[in-house]
């Protein structure tokens, strides 16, 4: 069988027991294809667990859900409202700053193209590339730490950075699996394909994973 087509195939299979888990909190809050709220909803994910995240998110989206109406928020009210997120101080600084630079440089609207993302201080590749999955439903591999493990774990490229594995990742898959590959492999790095003594008697597609680096699983 053709490489890319096993690795499809395989793809599916972690997909599917992918389903039974909860969805990535971003991937549930990007489902009215906001861009601001999925950009913002990263820069809080940072170091935080889900759950908290998601309850951050709603207390800060039920006060000011735009880019003006943060920047019009004083920075220590801010800061109150994202406390339980790790870096909280941080993240306020950041939030202000991407809001005020969407304000003044881009007429209050997220910009929709990698190179102007990455223009906003604080929002690197792996943000931009997810709100422009998520936010604006532009096919982009997004590649945080489970992207980038679990495909060199299952022996699929051999990368040793995050921008490595999305260009190999982006010359295995058709751009029709650009968008989900963060959602599915979050859900599965995060419950069954862990980064420490990974759970392979669970794992749908064991017997097809090379096991790179793994010197202890269940």
């Amino acid at each position: 069988m053709d490489k890319t087509l096993e690795i499809l195939k395989i793809f599916k299979l972690i997909k599917k027991q992918a389903r039974i888990f909860k969805i990535p909190v971003v991937e549930a809050i990007s489902a009215n294809k906001n861009p601001y709220t999925v950009l913002i909803s990263c820069i809080l994910s940072l170091r935080s667990k889900d759950s908290t995240t998601a309850k951050i998110a709603e207390s800060l989206f039920s006060v000011a859900d735009t880019p003006l109406a943060i920047i019009k928020l004083k920075l220590t009210d801010l800061e109150k409202i994202i406390y339980s997120s790790g870096f909280y101080r941080n993240k306020a600084k950041t939030i202000r700053n991407v809001s005020g630079q969407i304000v003044d440089c881009f007429s209050g609207q997220v910009p929709s193209s990698l190179d102007e993302l990455l223009k906003l201080k604080g929002v690197g590749r792996k943000t931009a590339n997810l709100v422009l999955g998520l936010g604006f439903n532009k096919p982009a591999i997004c590649v945080d730490t489970h992207v980038n493990r679990i495909p060199n774990r299952l022996g699929w490229i051999k990368t040793k950075t995050a921008f490595a594995t999305e260009k190999q990742l982006e010359k295995i898959f058709p751009k029709k699996y650009w968008i989900e590959i963060n959602t599915v492999l979050v859900s599965f790095g995060q419950n069954v394909c862990l980064p420490l003594s990974p759970l392979c008697r669970q794992c749908s597609v064991s017997k097809f994973c090379g096991k790179i680096g793994v010197s202890r699983h269940r």
